[in-house]
């Protein structure tokens, strides 16, 4: 079938269909639909992972207000399905409500935005004024056509319209909310958390809990906020992540779907450049899912970068994980393409979630920043995880540069690294301490802030120097000591050994003591044998030693 272009941002499945732009056939979501038993199901995928496009199909497939739905769904898989499918199509009253854009920066702002999104709903059915109905709901009803609707109307809107739905048609509504965490999330970024969970609470309880009026509820989101805390009025809920086998295929691109998309944009040379970009995600039992949006974006542009990329989205994984040397550390080894076992809950508690790491890590996961590799206890929830793919190792090479930026009175971590390379040694030690200074003052981590501090230095290394160099470390554990060697890409550059030292407290070292001790050890490593081995001969070996908050370096003749 003929194609005309790509619907970049278009997230309505009739004006995609309408226009003729390519679509990737995901009809068998319908089928998946129909098929689970569950009266609210709730879907969490990675952003920009087609989750409005299926919501929006859905919506047009069961909405019986839509009159050409046959003609929209023409030679697609879910025609091909059986009466007991196609019985489905056009067969419902339905309601479609997106939160996306409750992304405001006040709790007020958030019930106008809510208000706004209803009136629209409200003003699409407003032929139920032509019928019969209690003169409390028609006054509620024109309120709410003019966005007028105090907040107690405002946590019934759902419930009424559906009511109203049914009354109309005699059957029972589908409803399909999309984007359902936005506010919430937004809300624990922009400091409103507390005002706006009690209201959502309210309005999801008021929405599922008793409503006799619902066939069926879909929900989609990025991450599974737990149940307790938002949904515990709601009955027959399912929630499927990205752990669950089921709809595990009917979101993103799979590998056979992606040979098709290939050869039809004659792709074919470029094939293995992109799957290293964009693919590399699973989702339940199903490998090598591609990140629709960068795949379609790099379909129309013909450049492999980084498409997936939406600062706002990002805010609540900085904020959970810039105060976590921990997970510093970890990170740190998952961007030198290291697979890592962690702890994952994947049932986001948001309030506090930079302190818990089992939320962190499922966070992470859900979002799309992580791949699962391995279950290695499934009960104690501990996975062995990597990252997907090389976009999103930009995205973290980019939240590790959000932590130095500004950070630095008067210079820049590159600036640091370019003395450091260049071999102005001088230069880079005045540098350094100014770094070390802010960096304490910045991170606050308290009594291991010189370990933690030079974590979070390999860290900028890793991203700073990743265009030139190799950067290895060895960080043994326990308290004291990381080696760090950096390898030229080019040979002819300059090789730098590195060891970091903390003064041991517990046998009131000086920092001179440790200067000499740190000194041994790096000529006990060997490390400048094994580069000169190799064909490195521009050595540099450095010591850096720490106590307290004073720091002193040496380059080791």
């Amino acid at each position: 079938m003929e194609f005309n272009g790509i619907g970049i941002g278009i997230s309505d499945f009739k004006a995609l269909r309408v226009r003729k732009n390519y679509f990737v056939d995901k009809t068998m979501y319908i089928k998946d639909i129909i098929d689970n038993q569950s009266g609210v199901v709730l879907i969490t995928r990675p952003r920009r992972f087609g989750k409005t496009l299926n919501m929006s199909m859905l919506r047009y497939y069961f909405d019986c207000d839509v009159k050409d739905s046959k003609e929209l769904f023409e030679r697609l898989k879910i025609m091909e399905q059986g009466e007991k499918y196609t019985s489905k199509l056009g067969a419902y009253p339905c309601i479609y409500l997106t939160m996306k854009d409750l992304n405001v920066s006040t709790y007020e702002y958030m019930l106008m935005q809510l208000k706004t999104a209803m009136m629209e709903i409200y003003f699409e059915k407003r032929y139920i004024l032509e019928d019969e109905i209690p003169e409390g709901e028609r006054n509620t009803y024109n309120r709410m056509l003019s966005a007028n609707v105090n907040e107690m109307e405002l946590l019934n809107s759902v419930k009424i319209l559906s009511k109203l739905l049914y009354n109309h048609y005699g059957k029972s509504v589908m409803l399909f909310i999309d984007e359902y965490d936005v506010p919430i999330q937004t809300a624990y970024v922009k400091q409103y958390y507390d005002k706006a969970i009690e209201f959502l609470k309210t309005f999801y309880g008021t929405t599922f809990k008793d409503n006799p009026y619902l066939e069926k509820t879909v929900l989609t989101g990025v991450s599974r906020v737990a149940k307790e805390s938002i949904f515990s009025g709601a009955n027959n809920f399912k929630v499927f992540t990205v752990l669950d086998n089921e709809f595990a295929d009917d979101f993103g691109i799979t590998s056979e779907e992606m040979e098709k998309v290939i050869k039809d944009f004659k792709v074919e040379d470029e094939k293995e450049e992109i799957r290293k970009w964009y693919d590399g995600y699973r989702i339940g039992n199903v490998e090598g899912i591609y990140n629709p949006w960068s795949v379609l974006n790099y379909l129309t542009d013909r450049v492999l970068k980084p498409y997936w990329v939406n600062t706002s989205s990002n805010d609540l994984i900085k904020i959970t994980i810039k105060n976590s040397m921990t997970v510093k550390e970890k990170i740190e080894r998952l961007l030198k393409d290291e697979e890592i076992e962690v702890p994952i809950n994947l049932e986001t508690i948001i309030v506090g979630i930079e302190n818990n790491e089992d939320n962190i890590w499922g966070l992470m996961l859900g979002t799309g920043y992580l791949k699962i590799v391995e279950v290695v206890d499934l009960v104690a929830g501990i996975y062995k995880v990597k990252i997907p793919n090389y976009e999103i190792k930009t995205l973290f090479q980019d939240i590790v540069r959000s932590w130095f930026k500004d950070k630095v009175v008067g210079n820049d971590l590159r600036s640091i690294l370019k003395d450091l390379v260049e071999l102005k040694l001088d230069e880079f030690e005045k540098k350094f301490r100014v770094l070390v200074r802010e960096m304490f003052s910045y991170m606050d981590v308290g009594e291991n802030t010189a370990e933690n501090f030079y974590h979070a230095f390999v860290l900028g290394m890793l991203v700073g120097l990743k265009d030139s160099y190799y950067v290895n470390s060895n960080r043994e554990s326990g308290f004291g000591r990381y080696d760090i060697m950096l390898e030229p890409q080019n040979k002819k550059g300059n090789s730098f050994i590195i060891e970091f030292k903390v003064a041991d407290d517990f046998e009131n070292e000086t920092i001179e003591e440790v200067i000499v001790n740190a000194k041994k050890q790096i000529e006990e490593k060997g490390y400048e044998s094994n580069l000169r081995e190799r064909g490195f001969n521009n050595i540099t070996k450095m010591v850096f030693a720490f106590k307290g908050k004073e720091c002193k370096m040496e380059v080791v003749k």
